[in-house]
């Protein structure tokens, strides 16, 4: 009796060990991509955030001057502007993204003539390369002898200065932005809103609801979480844009649509002051990730 209860408790060890080592598997071999995540993502982060928290330069990393880059921060004219014009640039990006790709969500989602190739076409700026296509609406609005300048003349219009012009500077790089954007937004809104039953509508138009009704009971709810994300992800991709300003403009003229991630860049590289830029790197860190808890806390609430 003994000895049977004795091989019972050795094979339910055997088991035990057996169940434990295969249940250990998977985390083994997750352990080579958390180690080269490690390297390539935490490294950089850690490395950056304490030369955020020294006076050095490119060469040298100078002394330990703890928060004081932040608190630097707030005291400086270029960063205050930046700021601004980061804000407003994000905002507009998003909003006016969002509202002309809706729009063209709505219309390419049902059944119109064409629309397979108006899918395809209207993807074209998201899909051509931001040096490319930046360089290119540069050349068109550059200078009075621009094709954009060329074509308001036979109106009798202009010339505009879109690059001289500190207003129309800012009003040339968000349009642009969101000119590269509204494809992403339309393309999800339309895989979105073919979620949707139909069933739905048809119960609408029977109750008597007209289309603004149908849009605000219907659809707009059920595109709201994709919105929210796509938000979200639209804001920080603004915020960390640095080509559109920088091949359009370089942050010019005097600075009018200088973002924080071309103002961390000029003092990094150009100004060779690596505390301060990165500074600004992770104020824009924490900026986004405060805003997007906010955003994601808000549609929790809404829910």
């Amino acid at each position: 009796m003994s000895t049977s209860v004795t091989k019972q408790e050795v094979s339910t060890l055997l088991s035990s060990r057996r169940r434990g080592r295969l249940e250990s598997l998977p985390y083994l071999l997750v352990l080579p991509s958390l180690a080269l995540i490690c390297l390539i993502e935490l490294y950089p982060f850690v490395t950056g955030f304490y030369y955020s928290l020294k006076s050095g330069s490119l060469l040298n990393t100078g002394e330990f001057v703890g928060l004081g880059n932040y608190i630097r921060l707030w005291s400086m004219p270029d960063f205050i502007h930046a700021l601004y014009f980061s804000a407003l640039f994000a905002f507009f990006a998003v909003f006016g993204s969002y509202l002309v790709g809706l729009g063209l969500a709505l219309v390419l989602a049902r059944d119109v003539p064409g629309k397979g190739f108006f899918r395809v076409a209207l993807l074209i700026p998201w899909i051509i390369p931001s040096i490319v296509s930046i360089t290119s609406w540069r050349w068109l609005i550059q200078d009075q002898h621009g094709s954009v300048n060329v074509f308001l003349l036979w109106f009798g219009l202009g010339p505009y200065y879109f690059l001289s012009s500190e207003h129309l500077a800012m009003l040339s790089v968000i349009v642009i932005k969101i000119w590269r954007s509204f494809p992403f937004m339309m393309v999800s809104l339309i895989a979105a809103l073919q979620t949707i039953d139909q069933s739905l509508y048809e119960a609408a138009a029977i109750d008597g609801a007209g289309r603004w009704a149908t849009f605000r009971y219907v659809t707009l709810p059920h595109i709201k979480t994709i919105s929210v994300v796509m938000w979200i992800l639209m804001t920080i991709w603004s915020v960390n844009d640095f080509d559109t300003p920088w091949l359009l403009t370089q942050g010019g003229p005097s600075n009018a649509t200088e973002n924080l991630i071309v103002l961390a860049y000029r003092y990094t590289f150009a100004g060779n002051m690596v505390g301060i830029g990165t500074a600004i790197a992770f104020t824009m860190l924490v900026i986004l990730a405060v805003l997007s808890i906010l955003i994601l806390r808000y549609q929790e609430r809404e829910d």
